[in-house]
Formats: C-alpha cells, sequence, structure tokens
C-alpha cells in the first residue's frame, strides 16, 4: 500500500480534516523508540530532485516557517538542559533528563534536515534575528535571539512547573502550525510527507511534556493532574497561556456536530469531540503568539 497515494485521497476528498487529523494518541508507545528516529527523513537526494518541478514560492515559505519553530523549540529546551552548573544543579529534575534531551536532539535534526532541504532547493535556510551560532557547521544554539521569560513574565528556567507550561504550549502551538501549512504542500506530496513525519514527532514531544507536567508533583494538584497528552478543549496549562488554545474546543467538523453523534455510551461528549482534531492556526496567528519570546 502507498503511503503518498493515501495523503493524495485524502487531500483531494477532505482537505480540511486531512489538515486536522491528530495522531497524538498513539505518540506515548514510541516515544524515544526507533519509530522516533525514523520519523527523521534521511533519503534527500532522488527524493527531491522528484519534487524541484513541484516545488514553489510557497512550500519555501512553508519549509522556511517550519524552520524557524523548530530553531524556537531546540534553543528552549537547550537552555533548559543546560541550567545549572552540574548534574545536581539543573533545572530539569534527573528522571525526566533523559526524554528531555531526546527532546533537543530531535529538535536540531528537524533544524538539520530543513536546513539541508531548503539549500537544496536552491534557497538560503532561515537564520534567527541576531544569530550566534555558525550556520557553516550547522551549530543552532543562538541565545541573543530569544527571551524565554517573555520580558520577565515566565519565570521558566528557575520554576520547573513554568517550563513545563511553556513546553507544552510551545508544542501544541507547533503542532497547530504544522496542521496550518499543510495546504501548502497538496501539490508536492513527497515534501508533504516529510513535513508529516516532523509533526508526528513534534505530537510526541508535546505527549511527552504533558504526561511529564500531569505527574508533576511540584504543580498544583487539581489543575495539572488533569492533564491528558492531547489538547482538551481549549483547556491551556496555565490560564495567561489561553490565546495558544484559542479555537480548540471546535466540535464541528466538514459541518457535522460531533457532539450529535452516538458514542460507545451515548452522544460523543465535547470533550472528546475536541480532543479528535488539532485545529490548524495560520501564519500570522503562530507569529504573534511566538513574538513576546523573540529579540
Amino acid at each position: 500500500m502507498n503511503f503518498n497515494n493515501i495523503l493524495q485521497e485524502i487531500a483531494k476528498t477532505d482537505p480540511e480534516v486531512y489538515e486536522k487529523i491528530s495522531g497524538r494518541r498513539d505518540v506515548l508507545r514510541s516515544f524515544g523508540s526507533k519509530v522516533a528516529l525514523a520519523a527523521l527523513p534521511i533519503a534527500l537526494g532522488s527524493m527531491f530532485k522528484k519534487a524541484y518541478g513541484k516545488t514553489t514560492a510557497t512550500v519555501l515559505d512553508t519549509l522556511q516557517f517550519a524552520l524557524q519553530l523548530e530553531y524556537f523549540e531546540f534553543n528552549y529546551y537547550h537552555t533548559a538542559n543546560n541550567t545549572g552548573s552540574n548534574s545536581t544543579n539543573t533545572l530539569v529534575p534527573a528522571n525526566d533528563r533523559v526524554g528531555f534531551k531526546l527532546v533537543e536532539d530531535q529538535e536540531r535534526a528537524h533544524i538539520n534536515f530543513l536546513r539541508t532541504t531548503i539549500d537544496s532547493m536552491g534557497a538560503v535556510p532561515f537564520t534567527p534575528n541576531n544569530y550566534s551560532g555558525n550556520a557553516l557547521t550547522g551549530n543552532p544554539y543562538s541565545p541573543a535571539s530569544y527571551d524565554f521569560t517573555a520580558n520577565g513574565a515566565y519565570n521558566v528556567f528557575a520554576n520547573y512547573a513554568s517550563f513545563l507550561d511553556l513546553a507544552i504550549a510551545f508544542e501544541d502551538t507547533g503542532i497547530r502550525a504544522y496542521q496550518g501549512q499543510l495546504p501548502n504542500l497538496l501539490d508536492s506530496t513527497d515534501i508533504m510527507t516529510e513535513v508529516l513525519q516532523l509533526s508526528a514527532v513534534e505530537g510526541r514531544h508535546a505527549a511527552f511534556a504533558r504526561t511529564v507536567r500531569r505527574y508533576y508533583n511540584g504543580g498544583t494538584p487539581g489543575y495539572n493532574y488533569g492533564m491528558k497528552p492531547w489538547i482538551t478543549t481549549n483547556f491551556p496549562p496555565t490560564t495567561a497561556l489561553q490565546p495558544n488554545y484559542l479555537g480548540e474546543d471546535n466540535t464541528i467538523q466538514k459541518g457535522v456536530d460531533i457532539t450529535s453523534l452516538t458514542g460507545y455510551n451515548g452522544n460523543i461528549t465535547a470533550a472528546n469531540a475536541s480532543e479528535a482534531y488539532d485545529e490548524a492556526l495560520d501564519k500570522p496567528t503562530v507569529t504573534q503568539l511566538i513574538a513576546p519570546f523573540l529579540l
């Protein structure tokens, strides 16, 4: 069965639903496994030669935007994973370090992939404002480009719960951003397949951060303890991040109110209906949401 053919058929018949379908329900079982590594595209040469005829300025802009978001997330995790002078004085507790180091490594791999792809298309890959790394060596760390405290609004690198809240919001927003960009790739299914794989890995990152937050005993019992690995309605990790979740309480898909459908035990609830889909965000909205953290 050809995966690309399946994608094409879904895109032709139901592009709106195609954009929104969430794969988060299966993400936890494969986090940190070989599947996570397999989700990173590696066959660049022949694949992109085939895609050249289909590439447009829109496709390139989509990849540049994805690269911007990957830089953003990598720098967040790299900073957190290197906070403190030794293994007993870091922000991330020992039990969670392996997971968040894996997240950081995968964000770096995404950056390298996107940079290589954009370069193969004859364009100059995005670099963050005030970029202080070495583009020739592919170093993506650029501390002069970001203020993840949002000018003091968040105590992210001194308070682990705050770090987790922002990690969740960043990952959830990034997934919605990927969903919003998929229509730009419908005529370039080779590239679209690879971008979907990147999005799937981001889904694992979100599920991991959400699960850690759910059981972190430094949080507020009764609030984060009800958190699931996926978004429920428009429930934010903390009220200050509510703007990142606007629209996620939608229960209507293709004109059908899912709560009117019969489920296993009565009608499908609004919460369950909202959990089934990630609502897409357009580029201007995502740009506005991350703007407070950029320098």
